[in-house]
């Protein structure tokens, strides 16, 4: 699929980054899905609920809230603006400064984070699941996955994205459905595991997932990521119109309710295995893997197993994309001016090939990981949006803000991020030379929490700072009347209402006073 979709291109920009811009709402929908449910999510989402229960789903069900920001708010001021990434975004709204902040800090973080820990995740599958050497897998899989990439652009990583949703899905029902049954049913999952288990809900003091940082500190992130990050954004950005980009966020609010049933459950599916004596679990990041090896007959284990692979190579094409893009389109062109769209195009796939070489060399370093994978990419995405997520939302809010209050916004976000993290990592090392001392009692407050206090203090210093030093000078403006006059935005605001009280529900029925009643 991706060779075929790869053939139907023409050399340019609009066609190789953004599929030509005229991909319709479900192609954009389960691509931001299938894109975003990468091997991390497999293992971290059903490690983390082998260990604590389901509040990991917290971080999937909220994004429903941010996408369908994105789709009302954030994809007509986009789509607009007519840009290729958000970097190029800042720059229109802001200056050049914002947008070469925001290229380095996202091609940075997509090498050290999203492909590395995607590629550490699959190989816990790979060697849990299936027997093969860590290296051999990882290096086939990121070769491969690089290789449709850099020859079929974004158009691709979509349409691949849509036949692996399927696989997906399918996938993580056989081993849902399988699992239940071996436990004894609903009945006999829930009297192998503690009710709280089932409950999303933690008190404020809890070490992961308080709910004070759930509600206030979690949005925080889930803005970042599904209305800023060029890895989801890019999606949107190749819809055809704002009508299909609308209704593509919204179909990926729905999808994103899936991965409660799908992925968390069964982690707590295999904690009650594990202690009922039926699955071994050595690790919670192995729950899946595990179920999947000990449940499955041999040949409904190879269609799971290629569901998970596909998750892993989905994910990483979309990184491996959105990366080349942002170098390409922000750094690049800044230094090289004048060249051929030919030219960007090939440039591009020559940096899709220099993210795969960069996550082989990460990997070795992926060992210093510390607790759950989903967790680790979660606490550091916690130092790196609040800032980004406050320039970009109050940019598109209020038009006072200025370049000179998104610089201090950003430099101080980051300083405070990187201060945050340093503590961490040095009480970490060596914790009994730090024992009751005011960095440990730093580094033990909650990422969440954390999160919290960095997108308070940017967007402080963002509308000061603006305010200080004079007029705003957005012009990039959508009012409610453009909203208004597109076809079909009344059935989209049903969907849209009825993706938020779905989400109400699932908040009621997995709720612990519920499961005690």
């Amino acid at each position: 699929m991706a060779w075929v979709a790869g053939r139907k291109r023409q050399e340019g920009r609009a066609e190789f980054f953004l599929a030509g811009r005229n991909v319709g709402w479900f192609v954009v929908g389960a691509s931001i899905f299938a894109s975003n449910i990468g091997s991390e999510h497999l293992v971290g989402l059903a490690g983390s609920a082998a260990s604590e229960g389901v509040p990991v789903a917290q971080f999937e069900i909220l994004a429903a809230f941010a996408l369908l920001l994105l789709g009302w708010l954030f994809a007509p001021f986009y789509l607009r603006s007519g840009v290729f990434t958000m970097p190029e975004f800042l720059e229109k709204r802001y200056s050049r400064g914002p947008r070469t902040y925001l290229a380095a800090i996202s091609v940075v973080g997509y090498v050290l984070t999203k492909i590395a820990v995607t590629v550490a995740a699959g190989g816990i599958v790979f060697e849990t699941l299936m027997g093969i050497p860590f290296w051999w897998g990882a290096i086939a899989i990121v070769a491969l996955t690089g290789l449709y990439t850099a020859w079929g652009g974004l158009r691709a990583v979509l349409y691949t994205d849509m036949a692996q949703m399927f696989v997906l899905l399918g996938g993580a029902i056989a081993v849902t459905v399988i699992g239940l049954n071996a436990a004894g049913g609903w009945e006999g999952l829930q009297t192998a595991v503690k009710p709280q288990a089932f409950s999303l809900w933690r008190d404020m003091n809890h070490p992961e997932f308080p709910w004070t940082g759930i509600l206030f500190g979690a949005p925080i992130l889930a803005v970042w990521y599904w209305c800023t990050d060029q890895f989801i954004v890019q999606r949107v950005l190749a819809a055809n119109g704002i009508q299909n980009a609308r209704r593509g966020a919204i179909l990926g609010a729905w999808l994103k309710q899936l991965p409660l049933f799908l992925f968390v459950l069964p982690g707590v599916l295999a904690l009650a295995l594990s202690n009922t004596g039926v699955l071994e679990l050595k690790d919670p990041d192995q729950a899946l893997p595990a179920m999947i090896g000990a449940l499955l007959p041999t040949g409904l284990k190879g269609l799971v197993a290629a569901g998970l692979l596909a998750a892993l190579m989905s994910s990483l094409s979309s990184v491996f994309n959105s990366a080349s893009t942002i170098f390409t389109v922000d750094l690049y062109r800044r230094f090289a001016r004048g060249v051929s769209e030919a030219r960007l195009v090939n440039v591009g796939r020559v940096a899709t090939a220099v993210m795969v070489g960069l996550a082989l060399l990460w990997i070795p370093f992926m060992d210093f990981v510390s607790g759950g994978l989903f967790t680790y990419l979660q606490s550091v995405q916690a130092y790196i949006a609040p800032p980004i997520a406050a320039v970009f939302l109050v940019g598109v809010l209020w038009p006072g803000a200025n370049a000179a209050g998104a610089k201090w916004s950003l430099g101080a976000g980051a300083a405070l991020g990187l201060a945050r993290l340093s503590i961490e990592v040095m009480t970490g090392m060596n914790p009994d030379a730090f024992a009751g001392t005011v960095w440990m009692r730093l580094a033990e407050i909650n990422f969440l929490h954390v999160a919290i206090g960095l997108f308070a203090i940017s967007t402080t210093v963002l509308v000061g700072v603006s305010l200080a030093t004079g007029k705003g000078s957005s012009e990039l403006t959508v009012g409610r009347r453009e909203i208004r006059n597109q076809p079909g935005w009344r059935g989209d605001f049903a969907w849209s209402a009825g993706a938020v009280l779905f989400v109400m529900l699932i908040w009621a029925v997995f709720s612990e006073w519920v499961l005690a009643g």
